[in-house]
């Protein structure tokens, strides 16, 4: 049993997410995805959590469990050429993990993704939570763009939400 774990988990709440993202955070994010869907044809989705639930913790769930979980639940899975992304931050473990669909099978490797989550939690770590949320996003947005080009015209066909989910 990690105790370090579950009092973290105890006592990440929502009050504290919404410190850490408030509304004017949760903005410059949104700004960040639709600014960089404009440079390509993926689409990003970010979400936040503030902690698992008690039992969920006892049980080992981890980052990554949750992160499919969102995934799914989201609906990212679900755009037109599977070039979907979930930007998922799990605060009580300090935690990002980015979870692609299956059209980016043999292009962006898991360094890569793992590079875009180490420099948010770099920020996040220095207390920078809108920065680096922000930095990830446009980071994740130019491996996107090197493989799914812009659509003409430079229009954006959101399939998803732009504006983070609170989960």
């Amino acid at each position: 049993m990690n105790w370090k774990r579950l009092f973290s988990h105890l006592f990440t709440t929502r009050s504290k997410l919404a410190r850490l993202f408030p509304v004017e955070a949760l903005t410059a994010i949104e700004r960040a995805v639709a600014e960089s869907e404009l440079a390509h044809s993926g689409e990003i989705r970010v979400a936040i959590e503030a902690s698992l639930e008690p039992a969920e913790v006892l049980a080992g769930k981890t980052p990554r469990q949750r992160a499919l979980e969102a995934f799914a639940a989201l609906g990212v899975w679900d755009t037109d050429a599977n070039n979907g992304i979930l930007i998922y931050i799990l605060l009580a473990d300090r935690d990002v993990e980015i979870v692609a669909d299956r059209g980016f099978n043999g292009y962006v490797s898991a360094d890569e993704w793992a590079a875009v989550c180490h420099t948010m939690e770099e920020k996040f770590r220095a207390g920078q939570y809108e920065r680096g949320a922000v930095e990830g996003v446009l980071e994740a947005g130019k491996l996107l763009a090197r493989h799914f080009p812009p659509l003409p015209g430079g229009r954006d066909e959101d399939e998803l939400p732009n504006r983070p989910a609170l989960l």
